[in-house]
């Protein structure tokens, strides 16, 4: 694992710092729809991802799913390592979007760095912020924007992220992501289609408009 290549304060770390890193550190793999961390595994670890994408989702009482955020290449998961960084009280879940290679980072090593080196105190409070105000905003669609403005949007981004307009996705799968019924999707998404705006496959939707569809987004574009 070249470590160099991702973290962006590896040059500040003693080279006593970087061995405990690359010694304690360990690779894991897992192929698309594994579970990477669940909420009651506790502190786990640091993830990075290296390749492929992951989920971070949380789980309502009712067993209704809702997306926080995807980590892609390079981004490294907090939630998955809770008692490194004190107060954060978050259960989340995490599971592999793609086939993805992540490293995990011992609580206990990462803690000893942070304690050790400001740079990387500094690093993982701004990173903290950053997924806390993605949260919120989310929070904030959740509560006060339309259904048909969300689902709009993450189609946008789905397409996005996949560099295609033909989303291979199911309509519950999109239930899981915006956390509502798969019934309040499938009834949008009639309507999208009625519109022009998609075409629904078995299995997939294919974005037919996106200008139309960023009207329809509206706020609800990252």
């Amino acid at each position: 694992m070249v470590f160099g290549e991702y973290l962006p304060f590896w040059n500040k770390l003693t080279e006593k710092q970087r061995m405990l890193l690359k010694e304690k550190s360990r690779e894991a793999r897992f192929e698309k729809g594994m579970l990477v961390h669940g909420g009651a595994d506790g502190c786990s670890g640091l993830l990075l991802v290296t390749s492929g994408q992951l989920r971070v989702f949380m789980i309502s009482d009712e067993g209704r799913e809702l997306t926080l955020y995807r980590l892609l290449e390079r981004d490294i998961c907090l939630f998955s390592g809770p008692c490194v960084v004190k107060n954060i009280q978050f259960d989340v879940t995490v599971e592999a979007e793609q086939d993805c290679v992540v490293s995990v980072i011992p609580p206990e090593v990462y803690k000893t760095l942070m304690e050790q080196s400001a740079v990387v105190s500094n690093f993982t409070n701004e990173l903290m912020a950053s997924r806390f105000s993605e949260v919120m905003w989310l929070m904030d669609q959740v509560l006060s924007k339309k259904m048909d403005g969300r689902l709009a949007a993450f189609l946008l981004e789905e397409g996005m992220l996949t560099g295609s307009r033909e989303l291979s996705i199911t309509h519950e799968q999109i239930a899981h992501h915006l956390g509502t019924a798969r019934e309040v999707v499938t009834r949008l998404l009639r309507l999208f289609q009625a519109d022009r705006l998609v075409k629904l496959t078995r299995g997939s939707v294919e974005l037919l408009d996106e200008k139309g569809l960023e009207l329809l987004a509206a706020d609800s574009l990252r």
